[in-house]
């Protein structure tokens, strides 16, 4: 079944709108990738306008930029400790933008949109 983003068939009273046109590729919406915790896997999907979208569908790791050193280092993920999108995200380990994570070189704030784009990077959050 395919996602549609255009307005509703039902009023708020609950009566119907007069739907004058059919759907349009462009209103549809697609699967979110719920990026989880695993061995790196990626699904390209079409966009519109002959573009690629990079799905990360599992991933173990992130690019971590140090704000006190300026420099990148690639750590390996453990755990999600926060994530704000959704509470539960948490215990099913499902990374999104501005997800708190654990990894091997402390706590690091996502910054990167895993479900728009091919890898993951973070800043590390000073404790």
């Amino acid at each position: 079944m395919v996602l549609n983003q255009s307005r509703s068939k039902r009023k708020p009273s609950g009566g119907r709108y007069k739907y004058l046109k059919v759907r349009r590729q462009y209103e549809s919406g697609g699967s979110p990738a719920l990026t989880r915790i695993g061995a790196s896997r990626i699904r390209v999907t079409e966009g519109l306008g002959c573009t690629q979208k990079h799905k990360l569908l599992t991933v173990d790791s992130v690019y971590v930029m140090n704000p006190a050193t300026q420099k990148v280092q690639k750590a390996t993920i453990i755990e999600v400790l926060a994530n704000p999108a959704n509470r539960h995200f948490v215990r099913r380990n499902i990374i999104t933008k501005g997800a708190r994570v654990n990894t091997s070189l402390g706590p690091v704030v996502i910054t990167s949109r895993p479900g728009q784009f091919g890898s993951l990077q973070g800043v590390l959050v000073s404790q």
